[in-house]
């Protein structure tokens, strides 16, 4: 398997170390806006090519599939560009910062029958999973989530202190996570969305803070709370309300609600959610299958945060 990575920032980075655990994958080709970054990256995880252009990528015969890292507005032509260049394809959530670009990616997917996966990494942290089997066996039902996701970005930066060349949002971006998993673990759709946003940054343009709730047919509720303006633990943590105990995640770690540790070690191959993420990738690529997180499966929490964005629209 020949794989290509578009983005060297931090999570271009997370991927090209989950790449490197995964037998039989090589990286063939590093992407980065600019290409000092790209030939660094490239030169650090020993890969042979480095480039700013993704179309000279897709044209190449020695990529058979491409890992999107790259910013959240160019994530649905970059999908579409791929899948028509025959490559299979892993975007970083979101898949795409509209409904409408959404759709477009599950058409071309369709047509071209090639793998589109998309990085909603929660449905592979340990943590997610050790809940989602508990519920898949009947011994959990899950009555509310609440979840925090708290940042302190007041200025354009990304995950590494470094300046960003395009702009985080919390609703497509970040609450993509919740409300995608939220679906995930109760197998429901989302009957009930509602949203309000706080003041919009002068000069980033984007809310700062933000609140969320969802229900689901059968009355399970969603309570997501998100800021860029907490100055203190950063990152989401979920707490779910269950009919048989309460227990909070925290990415790869997960906790009683009386904070007392549940080993989650032996879960899956990795303790690590983006190279399990990548491992499912790999593996629907080489069994000719749907993956988990296809765009298909992930289209519910997009619909969701369309009609979510057109109600904080309509509060401007």
């Amino acid at each position: 398997m020949r794989i290509a990575v578009a983005g060297a920032g931090a999570f271009g980075t997370k991927h090209l170390d989950a790449l490197a655990a995964i037998e039989g994958v090589t990286v063939t080709s590093v992407v980065s806006r600019r290409l000092e970054q790209a030939e660094q990256v490239a030169r650090k995880y020993d890969v042979g090519h480095a480039t700013t252009d993704l179309d000279e990528v897709l044209r190449r015969d020695d990529v058979d599939a491409v890992i999107l890292a790259t910013p959240t507005q160019l994530h649905a032509q970059q999908s579409i560009a791929a899948m028509r260049a025959g490559k299979h394809v892993q975007v970083e959530i979101p898949l795409a910062d509209s409904w409408a670009d959404a759709l477009q990616v599950n058409d071309v997917q369709q047509e071209t029958g090639l793998v589109c996966m998309v990085g909603h990494t929660r449905r592979f942290n340990p943590s997610h999973q050790w809940i989602h089997r508990r519920i898949g066996a009947g011994e959990l039902s899950i009555q509310q989530m609440d979840v925090q996701t708290y940042f302190f970005r007041r200025t354009n930066m990304n995950a590494l202190g470094q300046p960003r060349s395009w702009t985080d949002n919390l609703l497509w971006h970040h609450s993509a996570h919740t409300v995608d998993l939220f679906v995930y673990q109760t197998g429901e759709d989302v009957e009930i969305a509602n949203a309000v946003q706080g003041p919009v940054h002068p000069e980033l343009g984007i809310a700062m803070d933000m609140s969320i709730q969802l229900r689901t047919p059968a009355g399970r509720i969603c309570t997501l709370s998100l800021s860029f303006n907490n100055d203190g633990p950063l990152g989401t943590f979920f707490r779910y309300i269950c009919d048989n105990g309460t227990y909070i995640a925290r990415y790869d770690d997960l906790v009683t609600g009386k904070d007392e540790p549940v080993d989650v070690s032996h879960v899956d191959v990795s303790t690590n959610g983006i190279e399990l993420q990548d491992r499912e990738f790999v593996a629907a690529i080489r069994e000719g299958r749907e993956p988990n997180a296809s765009v298909a499966s992930v289209l519910p929490c997009y619909r969701v945060l369309g009609e979510l964005d057109a109600q904080l629209a309509s509060q401007r």
